[in-house]
């Protein structure tokens, strides 16, 4: 399944608190008073996706998701450093803005897991073909998200990262496809380090967004159907910020 180019422009990308570069953000999003039900867009009138990457330590989550909005690869990546991120794109010839909270499993957000599972439109499971352990935990992100949302048929992707590392590979291609048939989404091996389906994963999640809305008939945020927490997704992404900003803080000192 190929994916589609992405649109990019040099100064779009934004990461909550990231200090690397100093600038605001170009993209900004219209901010509901908390109660009020309304469609998020950014002030362009472009649909933002809330997006959440989901995993076991170590498989490759955020080097996926910088692959995807900054095309950079990190042999090691501080988990600390950053917690959420913004890329917009055209997928099937609409834009998007992808507003993607990256879960790097600290001990610190554990008590955050119910509410951000409540609050995202769409998941990305990752394992580590390289581990299997990683593999099985796959299933019970996928328990935890049904128990979160046992009403609702919540946008997934399976993404198993790391493919390119074939003598280290536990978890065979058709393992994977196996998973996500039980599951019921699309499947994609990825690298993040060659970049391969990075895109196409992402892209994929969105179409499955898309496609969850088309069939509720009434669009994502209609009188019968309206929107899970707006104003709690944004409190969610300043807490990640917080603790971030203090561990860069406790880290630089």
């Amino acid at each position: 399944m190929a994916g589609e180019a992405s649109h990019r422009k040099k100064g779009k990308l934004s990461r909550q608190e990231s200090s690397r570069s100093g600038k605001v953000p170009e993209i900004e999003l219209d901010r509901p008073a908390a109660g009020v039900s309304t469609q998020d867009k950014t002030r362009t009138g472009i649909r933002v996706y809330k997006i959440v990457v989901l995993g076991d330590g170590g498989v490759g989550k955020s080097a996926v998701t910088l692959q995807f909005v900054s095309h950079s690869f990190l042999d090691y990546h501080d988990p600390t450093i950053e917690d959420s991120y913004q890329q917009q794109a055209v997928i099937d010839g609409e834009p998007a803005l992808l507003d993607i909270l990256d879960t790097a499993g600290q001990v610190e957000f554990t008590a955050m897991r119910d509410q951000y599972m409540r609050c995202g439109e769409g998941f990305l499971i990752c394992y580590s073909v390289t581990d299997r352990h990683s593999f099985q935990e796959a299933l019970e992100y996928r328990k935890l998200i049904q128990k979160v949302r046992a009403s609702e048929d919540t946008p997934l992707v399976l993404v198993g990262n790391k493919f390119d590392l074939h003598v280290q590979r536990k978890v065979t291609t058709e393992e994977g496809k196996t998973l996500a048939r039980q599951f019921g989404c699309p499947f994609y091996e990825t690298s993040a380090c060659l970049r391969t389906y990075v895109d196409d994963a992402f892209h994929t999640l969105v179409r499955e967004i898309r496609r969850k809305e088309r069939e509720n008939k009434i669009g994502p945020y209609g009188s019968e159907h309206r929107p899970r927490g707006h104003s709690k997704w944004w409190r969610l992404r300043s807490i990640f910020a917080l603790v971030f900003k203090r561990k860069r803080q406790n880290f630089g000192s």
